[in-house]
């Protein structure tokens, strides 16, 4: 399959009706009643001809009864066209709004099962314009283009036909006058559609600019740098605005070259019916009806214009949208030959592991390493040794280059996500919060109950009850309003180590076989370390447990001590151990001893 940036326009809709089938509900349905809508456009035109020559210019003078009928009949017509054309619209708008749902859902969860590492290789404001600005954009075309465009080919050729009917001569010369248009407009619609592509480039680069911006703001102020930062918000502004203005610029041209040969055909059917009609070839009443039907013939052509700038705007976005669906999951569902993994005692096996990073130099070299159940092992290592690696290679949020990542003997690529999920939990550095109360955030942890609004009276017990356990019922006492205290977005009404309680706190009410914890006492206060002490002994016991370890008192404490050294590891065994043996480990020891104690 062609990647989505490379499609042709209808490529591209072939491809967005298979993602959003709900798009073609009641199709067939929908086009027969456009039809009736269209064919009562031209009840006018007919009804003028009829009047003027068969009741107002009727050999035995004006036949008032006649002309009432007609009119009557051609009332009656509309009326029935006018329904129609109202059942089209609300046909359209419902199956297109159903088939957006569909759209808007499958790339929100297409965005969640890409990797980590592929989400932090796209600027996350593109990422939330692809699902939010770009599926409005589809949204627009596909409500009031769609339908408009719809009509409008049906008139046109409703109109042609009728046209024929009264004069193939004029007909011919509506056509040549048009044809040239024709010829040069899918031209200049791709000339559109590059640029409009381009538009929405910029516009995702400056929702990212903004987003960091905003995210960044307590560090930019910092250090001083709104300026800066203001400069490169005004940047990708102004590139925003001038990819806009040069699409809208090319589309005026466009337009304008329908108007220009709308009137042109005009002005000529005018004069041509006027010497066919005193050629005897025509009745004044088909030459009237000729010009109300050139005018339903260039109405549509004029508005396609505007009708083809949307489509090219739409197709742009659809291609963005399209362009995330279609991105690989590298870090896929097992499928059909998936392995059970049964909760209890988890064991862990690096078996020859290997990982680098895409276009970078390997980070993790033949890793073999074995933690048995219940173990306490402590990873330490120099910064970019490829401690944390480790652990994202546990929690699978990427696969090893080479070799397998084990739980329990079986590779983590053959254990379905809902299972590792349960088994294995992580507890980041910097624990993510959500705005919203205690409560809700620590039931982030909770597997089968939502996790905001709607939480039932047995979960908000099972979250009280894990703090208790966790010995954080003495923190949560000193806030303002206890459990329902508000954390603001991000957790930013709360200190580093109050956030990392909550994080805690979910990971015990998650419950998981094999606990990876990221050691976050390094930038804490001396309470808020003691309770965290506290928090993780409680949280570890009779678990397995891999802590990647900033301060080596986590170390003495382990069971075990990895040490990793330039993506291998070099060193595994007790804290005593490995500083009897005067290796690695007890450099670092001794060199943390000295400035510790």
């Amino acid at each position: 399959m062609a990647p989505a940036s490379t499609l042709g326009v209808f490529a591209t809709l072939r491809r967005a009706a298979q993602v959003s089938p709900e798009l073609l509900d009641g199709l067939t349905v929908t086009l027969a009643l456009a039809l009736v809508a269209a064919t009562a456009r031209v009840l006018v035109p007919i009804t003028v001809q009829q009047t003027v020559d068969t009741a107002i210019l009727a050999p035995g003078g004006v036949d008032v009864s006649r002309a009432a009928a007609l009119v009557g009949v051609a009332a009656l017509g509309l009326a029935v066209g006018a329904a129609c054309s109202a059942v089209v619209n609300v046909r359209l708008f419902r199956s297109s709004e159903a088939g957006l749902l569909t759209l808007r859902t499958r790339a929100f969860r297409h965005v969640h099962d890409l990797s980590v590492l592929t989400q932090n290789s796209e600027r996350r404001g593109s990422l939330v314009s692809r699902v939010t600005s770009d599926v409005d954009t589809i949204s627009m075309f596909v409500q009031w283009g769609g339908i408009m465009l719809l009509v409008s080919v049906l008139q046109i050729f409703v109109a042609t036909t009728l046209m024929a009917v009264y004069s193939w001569q004029l007909t011919l010369l509506v056509w040549a006058c048009f044809l040239p248009l024709m010829v040069v407009l899918p031209r200049m619609q791709k000339g559109v559609n590059r640029r409009y592509a381009a538009v929405r480039e910029r516009y995702g680069a400056m929702l990212g600019a903004v987003s960091e911006a905003v995210v960044g703001a307590e560090t930019i102020r910092a250090y001083g740098v709104s300026a800066r930062t203001q400069r490169r918000i005004d940047a990708a502004v102004t590139a925003t605005r001038r990819a806009m203005v040069r699409a809208q610029t090319l589309v005026a041209v466009v337009f304008s070259s329908g108007v220009l040969v709308a009137n042109l055909v005009l002005a000529v059917v005018v004069v041509a019916g006027t010497w066919l009609g005193v050629a005897g070839d025509l009745t004044v009443g088909r030459v009237l009806a000729f010009l109300f039907l050139v005018q339903l013939f260039t109405g549509p052509v004029q508005m396609a214009t505007e009708i083809l700038n949307e489509l090219q705007n739409a197709i742009s976005g659809w291609r963005r949208v399209l362009g995330v669906l279609e991105t690989p999951v590298d870090v896929a569902e097992p499928g059909d030959d998936a392995v059970a993994s049964p909760r209890g005692p988890a064991s862990l096996t690096f078996a020859d592991v290997g990982y680098a990073y895409p276009d970078g130099p390997p980070v993790l070299r033949d890793v073999d390493l074995h933690v048995a159940a219940g173990t306490s092992v402590a990873v330490v290592g120099a910064t970019g040794s490829g401690k944390t690696t480790m652990a994202k290679l546990v929690a699978r949020f990427m696969d090893p280059t080479t070799g397998a990542v084990l739980l329990d003997g079986v590779d983590l690529r053959r254990i379905a996500s809902a299972d590792l999920r349960r088994r294995v939990v992580l507890v980041p550095q910097e624990g993510f919060l959500f705005d919203g109360t205690l409560t809700e955030n620590v039931a982030y942890g909770l597997r089968d109950e939502a996790p905001t609004g709607g939480l039932t009276p047995d979960a908000v017990a099972r979250v009280e009850r894990v703090v208790a356990e966790l010995g954080l019922d003495t923190w949560v006492a000193e806030l303002p309003a206890g459990m329902a205290t508000p954390v603001g977005q991000r957790g930013e009404l709360l200190s580093a180590g109050e956030r990392q309680l909550i994080a805690l706190a979910r990971a015990r009410l998650a419950d998981g076989d094999l606990l990876l914890l990221d050691e976050a006492t390094s930038a804490v206060d001396p309470v808020a370390e003691v309770r965290i002490a506290r928090a993780l002994r409680e949280l570890a016991r009779g678990r397995t447990t891999l802590t990647i370890a900033h301060r080596l008192s986590t170390a003495e404490a382990a069971d075990l001590v990895v040490v990793v050294h330039a993506g291998r590891v070099v060193e595994v065994g007790t804290h005593a151990d490995l500083v009897a043996r005067g290796d690695h480990y007890a450099a670092m020891h001794a060199a943390w001893v000295s400035q510790t104690r």
